[in-house]
């Protein structure tokens, strides 16, 4: 006959059960919450202590420590362990804020070579330095010490996060004018699908792509073969042969993309763009150009050329390192991953050519580049 308890009986809400029903027929949380969920499922039923026991394969005060936890703080305390520390911390915790603040600093600051930490620098600094500190407990210190202190606290001193200065004190002002210019377009552009007429604001986006590689093969490259290799194979070395610009004005109204490519990019290329842009639409048009702050969009002999065209073009300037406020770098991005990836040539006149087909292919089929999202207290 089952030993009766003076335990008060355990009450479980709708909501209470169907979880501990959840947990006891899991197949991955953990043994001991199984068993734990079981055990206070059993005796909500009223089965005595001893049923328990043989059904759920555990032992008397185990059970009965799950029951007491759960009759005093409810069906979730009775599933987890006390908190318990079985030894006192030998690292102190003026000793740990040592150790953070060393790692909030860099190697150079202490006279070594190094700009950032490695843990194992870090540990061996750290058992030189901190007993003359007052931390003899770390002068053991290891590698896995030094993690476990930063971890908590969610420092990484070997890595690097890149973060972007806004160093234009007008960079909000400017940001909303570039995106109520893009707000403009969508309205314009949807009136002119309607009405079916060409705009007499045409707005593009112009940038400059430089620095793109002539890179030339010094063996020729093996296509992929059945059954030897599966990719095309190249060899490791190759020639340079310099470097080109591309000057793009992307039109945000059909997606079309204007392009130059040049050895060099001054003002004298730019104003090049400028006069195909000026041949290319409709004399009585206004040609808006969204753009950044290069001397070259705002040399003597750009504004001379500007002043001979006036009221042709309007300048839109993009706020200084907000490139990603212009639409055309979308376009160079899609070269990136298309003609311009893995590209071999023999000539820079050759990549001249190349860049400039893959220019036509896009503009074979064109996509409108839109900005979408306005969340910067723009409706």
């Amino acid at each position: 006959m089952a030993r009766k308890t003076n335990r008060a009986k355990l009450h479980l809400t709708g909501e209470q059960r169907f979880k501990l029903e959840q947990l006891s027929n899991s197949r991955t949380a953990p043994l001991r919450e199984i068993q734990r969920a079981q055990a206070l499922l059993h005796y909500a039923d009223g089965l005595a202590i001893t049923e328990i026991q043989k059904r759920i394969n555990v032992s008397r005060p185990s059970i009965y420590k799950c029951i007491d936890k759960a009759l005093a703080a409810g069906p979730d305390a009775g599933l987890k362990d006390y908190y318990h520390r079985p030894f006192d911390p030998v690292i102190t915790d003026e000793a740990r804020a040592w150790v953070i603040n060393l790692a909030c600093t860099k190697p150079k600051d202490h006279g070594m070579a190094a700009e950032l930490w490695t843990y194992s620098e870090l540990a061996k600094y750290t058992r030189e330095h901190a007993p003359g500190k007052g931390h003899k407990c770390l002068s053991r210190a290891a590698k896995a010490t030094i993690w476990r202190i930063l971890s908590v606290n969610a420092v990484r001193p070997h890595k690097i996060k890149y973060y972007l200065e806004r160093r234009d004190p007008d960079f909000e002002q400017k940001m909303q004018e570039v995106l109520m210019v893009y707000q403009e377009v969508n309205i314009q552009n949807e009136q002119d699908i309607a009405d079916g007429e060409h705009p007499s604001l045409i707005t593009v986006s112009v940038d400059e792509k430089p620095g793109v590689q002539a890179i030339k093969n010094i063996a020729p490259d093996l296509p992929p073969k059945p059954g030897v290799h599966k990719t095309v194979s190249r060899d490791y070395e190759y020639k340079r042969l310099g470097t080109v610009s591309i000057l793009a004005a992307l039109d945000l109204h059909n997606g079309k993309i204007l392009a130059q490519v040049h050895d060099r990019h001054r003002s004298r290329e730019f104003i090049s763009l400028l006069k195909e842009l000026d041949e290319y639409y409709p004399p009585e048009s206004t040609i808006r150009i969204v753009l950044d702050n290069h001397s070259a969009h705002i040399s003597k002999e750009t504004m001379k050329y500007l002043e001979s065209r006036a009221g042709r073009f309007i300048y839109v300037h993009t706020p200084k390192h907000g490139s990603w406020l212009n639409l055309v770098e979308s376009a160079f991005s899609k070269m990136a991953r298309t003609f311009l990836r893995h590209i071999r040539v023999n000539s820079k006149e050759e990549l001249k050519n190349r860049i400039l087909q893959g220019i036509d292919e896009i503009n074979s089929a064109p996509v409108v580049h839109r900005w979408k999202k306005f969340d910067f207290g723009l409706a």
